[in-house]
């Protein structure tokens, strides 16, 4: 792309950061130049992140009506994968499935839940009466 080409579309991210693009100058070689956003870049972003919403408002759900616990629904909202919450934890990812479900939450004891809570920065109490 030439340099006047450099897309400086608005985006939800064009007050916090830019991107570095490989453009041609007028000599033809290429050089950087920083881009605000496109427009096709940030209807994929905003695409993704209705789908995480999405995922949230699911997770919401499954813990009110008894299918999951208060840890899936945090573990969904803090865009978590069972690597990084048994990183934050020390709770092996295997356990930490058991701890999704309302059988398996029941029976942790408080310094468990402390290690959850702390790896979500919620307390414990937030963690055993879910509001959602």
């Amino acid at each position: 792309m030439k340099k006047a080409d450099t897309p400086q579309d608005k985006s939800a991210l064009t007050s916090m950061t830019r991107e570095v693009c490989y453009v041609k100058n007028k000599d033809g070689k290429y050089e950087t130049e920083l881009s605000t956003g496109w427009d096709v870049k940030t209807e994929a972003l905003d695409n993704a992140w209705d789908d995480i919403n999405d995922q949230i408002e699911e997770a919401k759900k499954a813990v009110k009506n008894g299918e999951k616990s208060p840890i899936h629904y945090y573990y969904i909202l803090q865009l978590m994968d069972f690597k990084v919450l048994s990183g934050y934890t020390g709770i092996w990812p295997f356990f930490i499935k058991k701890h999704m479900t309302p059988k398996g939450f029941s029976k942790l004891n408080d310094r468990k839940l402390a290690k959850y809570a702390d790896a979500f920065n919620i307390t414990i109490d937030e963690l055993k009466n879910f509001k959602g």
